[in-house]
């Protein structure tokens, strides 16, 4: 299996492009503005969409995603999120106000999208990947995932502060082989951190304490404006593990 990095950012402007990771040629992360850097043939390639939860840097190219290659389809787009994330996707973008509802059309027997609940604890196999829904805490229902190709295991936190029950998971991970995990805001904004529900290095490093298994450890999700002073402060702290920043069109295999 390769992972490959569309979007990683916590924002965007320049080459800065938000949450969004392609599994072979089929299956996405997220669905940020990283997806629009893909060809016309290989958006059509895409199968399966995960959703961590409904901010916009990660949905934002999901509507447009659909409508481009609907004409090219004969089967619906998957896209597989908790319950709460598909009821806001549902009322608050596929509405026929923002966005066509596309799991109703052309008809609502044979949609050009389907939704399927996929909520903490299940998983579901696609191309011999196991992909499972994993606990997270934020502001909004939200999920982290691991994805695992039998040889490997990838966690992805999605935007969490973490909590025991992910921990749990990622210790239990026999084939961990990455971990990758957000941080958002510098050590200066630890009081918007912790009101957004995102990691700044002193937490971030906090919560890497509970981490007992070695694999790499790749930050994402950094603001643009303070990235490279987050991942400083970060490195500049961190004592034992081996810790990188997520790059865009970086390939993980696994």
């Amino acid at each position: 299996m390769h992972l490959r990095i569309l979007g990683c950012s916590g924002g965007i402007g320049g080459a800065n492009r938000t949450t969004s990771f392609l599994i072979n040629d089929s299956i996405l992360i997220d669905a940020g503005t990283g997806v629009g850097d893909l060809s016309f043939t290989a958006l059509t390639r895409i199968e399966h969409i995960f959703l961590t939860h409904a901010h916009l840097d990660h949905i934002a190219c999901l509507p447009m995603l659909v409508d481009t290659i609907m004409g090219s389809r004969s089967t619906p787009l998957n896209v597989y999120a908790s319950e709460a994330t598909l009821n806001v996707l549902k009322k608050h973008i596929f509405n026929w106000a923002v966005w066509p509802d596309f799991n109703k059309i052309p008809h609502h027997d044979a949609p050009f999208m389907r939704y399927i609940t996929l909520d903490v604890g299940q998983s579901c196999t696609i191309e011999k990947c196991t992909i499972t829904a994993l606990p997270a805490v934020h502001t909004v229902p939200a999920v982290g995932y691991q994805l695992d190709s039998g040889k490997n295991s990838v966690i992805f936190s999605g935007d969490s502060v973490c909590n025991v029950a992910f921990w749990d998971i990622v210790n239990a991970t026999d084939n961990l082989s990455h971990l990758i995990i957000e941080t958002a805001f510098s050590n200066r904004e630890y009081e918007l951190a912790n009101a957004a529900k995102h990691f700044c290095p002193l937490t971030l490093l906090e919560q890497l304490k509970n981490l007992s298994r070695p694999c790499q450890v790749l930050v994402t999700h950094l603001k643009p404006a303070d990235s490279e002073l987050t991942m400083q402060e970060i490195l500049r702290d961190n004592l034992h593990l081996t810790i990188s920043r997520l790059e865009q069109n970086q390939v993980i295999h696994f």
